[in-house]
């Protein structure tokens, strides 16, 4: 029987599939609940480039932590000027180790797990961000619009890195992750997603690269693939994960075919030495859009990968835009597969009942209830989310660590 504080309507999960232990390398899970990296842009800044974690910080993940339950951090530089959100931390200085170790103590002390999210924006980076150095991309194809300086990207497109570059910030993204094991992670999630440097090499409407980085899919799987074997050299492969959005439309990112160069990317990373393939996938549900709706994304994306000519549709039938096509092709390198995109306390059971993801992703929800997996066990009410809090706010406090505990607000 349902607890007499239950709200009608509120099912208690926590005899569901979300609740069940799950082995996900190394960790012993005890529910299915994954925190979203979320940048949040509330770590301090110390120099220029430099961001470090704080009290504030510490506070937050801590707040978030459960017993057996996984949180990704928000998106993190692995080196000084790779990144262009200010507030956003670093893992790459003595100062900024220091702080995650904080942060990772208070997790392990609620008997959490945390990996640390890695990346490098390229393109998504102003000038200004990188003491005056011109914007890196796969090519020099800027975005459209401005970015978050005010400055127009178009005025400073972004210069095509060199081979030797792209070399350089593979070996520090492995040393970012040995970084982050310093600092007391569990492991690191690479970001290969949502428009950011991996993600402009992976589109071919961002890539028009002429080398062994550029033009056929095999090229542009390169780099990401080279990321990985890096990170999982450096850590382990079971401590390694990658997140990314094939049908992503952020910043500017329009792939001609997601479905196949994406089941490509994913067919190699199966087929990768145990040693240096990662212990699980990150991908975003193809629904889910920064701007759009659910319903115009999807229009959107059946409008542009559904175009194979008249006399291809006769012979062939295209693929759906669905994450299973990824999934059945990890599956065969027993990489596990992590969803996010929407989720919330009626589709997620569905969604792991039918054997399509390990876990899932909770982001908007989690960022508003710190006790999340408990309000989902117990069918207990949601607090509402501010938008308007979600990247900063004054007192930076305000819709990060102030957002009510169940006991609290009963």
């Amino acid at each position: 029987m349902p607890k007499a504080d239950t709200p009608p309507g509120f099912k208690p999960l926590k005899g569901t599939a979300l609740f069940t232990p799950f082995k996900l390398g190394p960790l012993n899970l005890e529910h299915r609940i994954v925190q979203a990296p979320l940048t949040r842009m509330r770590s301090t800044k110390e120099s220029d480039g430099v961001v470090v974690p704080n009290d504030l910080n510490v506070e937050y993940y801590g707040q978030r932590a459960s017993k057996g339950g996984l949180q990704l951090t928000e998106a993190t530089d692995i080196f000084q000027y790779a990144g262009g959100y200010p507030g956003a931390p670093g893992c790459f200085s003595d100062s900024q180790i220091a702080g995650w170790k904080r942060v990772t103590d208070a997790v392990h002390a609620k008997g959490g797990y945390i990996f640390c999210q890695l990346w490098h924006t390229g393109r998504a980076s102003p000038p200004s961000f990188r003491a005056g150095q011109p914007t890196v991309s796969a090519s020099d194809i800027p975005m459209s619009g401005k970015w978050i300086d005010g400055v127009s990207c178009a005025d400073h497109p972004p210069k095509s890195l060199t081979q030797e570059e792209i070399h350089d910030i593979t070996k520090k993204w492995g040393v970012a992750a040995k970084n982050a094991i310093e600092a007391g992670f569990d492991g690191i999630e690479i970001h290969g997603a949502n428009g950011y440097l991996l993600d402009q090499f992976l589109h071919d409407n961002v890539n028009k690269r002429t080398d062994e980085y550029g033009g056929s899919i095999e090229n542009r799987c390169r780099f990401p693939l080279e990321v990985i074997k890096e990170c999982s050299k450096a850590i382990g492969g079971d401590r390694v994960g990658i997140r990314l959005t094939p049908y992503n439309y952020f910043q500017d990112t329009k792939d001609s075919n997601p479905n196949e160069h994406w089941e490509y990317l994913c067919e190699k990373i199966a087929a990768l030495p145990q040693d240096e393939r990662p212990v699980y996938v990150h991908m975003v549900e193809p629904r889910f859009d920064e701007v759009l709706s659910e319903q115009a994304k999807l229009d959107a994306l059946a409008a542009y990968t559904s175009k194979q000519g008249v006399e291809a549709e006769a012979t062939i039938k295209p693929k759906i835009n669905n994450l299973n096509i990824f999934r059945d092709v990890l599956r065969k390198g027993s990489v596990r597969f992590i969803v996010a995109g929407g989720f919330n306390r009626d589709n997620a059971v569905p969604k792991l009942d039918a054997g399509d993801a390990d876990l899932i992703i909770f982001g908007r929800w989690f960022l508003a209830n710190p006790d999340l997996p408990k309000r989902l066990a117990e069918g207990l009410p949601l607090n509402a989310y501010d938008r308007d809090t979600f990247y900063g706010a004054d007192p930076p406090k305000k819709g990060y660590v102030d957002y009510p505990f169940f006991e609290q607000s009963a």
